[in-house]
């Protein structure tokens, strides 16, 4: 049956072969509600709300819901499907007459973390070397430069006037967990191996308030925590839905204890500014308000914004717009 809206609640009915119903709202699996074939559970989501689900079988793998086809961005599993709560307002498109700025790449072997690694550049539309650009250099980059469309988008608000020009660096880790979980060597790698070549070939600015590190999820906490260690060098970090929970020498832990918040919260405040977002249905959202929180007491340069959506990229293609404005507006 159909899953049915009625303001700001929403009945799931379960299909044949279902033993429970999982999405943001239950953190993934960590909390499926049990829902057999036919039962169905009535849920509250907050106003203009996109929710994404999916049910869970009898080996608690994965499945869609054959009865809607609106499928899902997810950033890691095809078996989610979506829905939308009356006024909800979807993220901004790139528009396709906006003048587009162009690629290039760079690979090299990397001597501090494994493998052959690359970059890919965004060059605004117009880019001339005699001039000096704001830069970001962009953890996950593949995802947000093919999913997020962050290029492109950028390429439209420059077209609109609604910010000045910058480079995107794209980066790519080979497993993320491992290279943005408080590892020593990312913030090494990324001082010692990507700057130097992305600024030898490109005119990007070497001052630290155009410097700028973005993530989503661990790619929010890595370069949280590269603009801790290293503020003489980035002054700017846009962190979507930032995985700030754990420390060095555990393993990633959902719930765990904020380390990094409070690594912030002991030193007089950087000169960072900061831009957050977060969605209202992910388990990470205490943890993000926490944060902002500490920001406000701490008197940093900050926004901090919420999406009433789940972890995934209707969330974090909803920021972007909010972010490019706020730093390069």
């Amino acid at each position: 049956m159909p899953v049915r809206v009625n303001g700001r609640h929403v009945t799931f009915t379960a299909p044949n072969g279902s033993s429970a119903i999982i999405g943001d709202f239950t953190d993934d699996t960590d909390r499926p509600i049990p829902l057999s074939a036919g039962e169905s559970v009535t849920l509250e989501f907050p106003l203009r709300a996109h929710v994404e689900y999916a049910f869970l079988d009898a080996s608690s793998k994965r499945m869609s819901d054959p009865d809607n086809s609106s499928g899902a961005n997810h950033p890691w599993y095809k078996e989610y499907r979506s829905l939308s709560l009356a006024g909800y307002q979807p993220p901004l498109e790139p528009d396709g007459t906006a003048p587009q700025g162009r690629i290039e790449s760079l690979s090299w072997n990397s001597a501090r973390l494994s493998g052959t690694r690359r970059a890919y550049v965004h060059l605004p539309h117009g880019y001339d070397s005699s001039k000096t650009y704001p830069v970001f250099y962009v953890q996950d980059g593949v995802a947000f430069r093919r999913t997020g469309r962050l290029g492109a988008l950028h390429d439209t608000l420059v077209w609109q006037g609604r910010i000045s020009p910058a480079v995107l660096v794209f980066l790519e880790p080979q497993n993320r967990t491992l290279e943005y979980f408080f590892n020593p060597h990312y913030p090494e790698y990324l001082l010692l191996e990507v700057l130097p070549r992305i600024e030898d070939q490109f005119s990007v600015s070497k001052n630290r308030e155009a410097r700028g590190l973005w993530g989503a999820s661990l790619g929010g906490l890595a370069s949280l925590w590269t603009a801790l260690q290293h503020s003489e060098t980035f002054g700017r970090v846009i962190a979507q839905s930032a995985a700030i929970q754990g420390q060095p020498g555990q393993s990633y832990q959902r719930g765990a204890a904020e380390w990094l918040l409070e690594q912030y919260r002991a030193v007089p405040a950087l000169p960072l500014e900061l831009s957050l977002d977060c969605g209202q249905l992910e388990w990470l959202l205490g943890a993000n308000r926490r944060f902002a929180g500490m920001l406000v007491d701490k008197g940093y340069r900050h926004q901090y914004v919420e999406h009433p959506s789940g972890h995934n990229w209707v969330s974090w293609r909803s920021g972007i717009p909010e972010h490019l404005e706020w730093l390069l507006g």
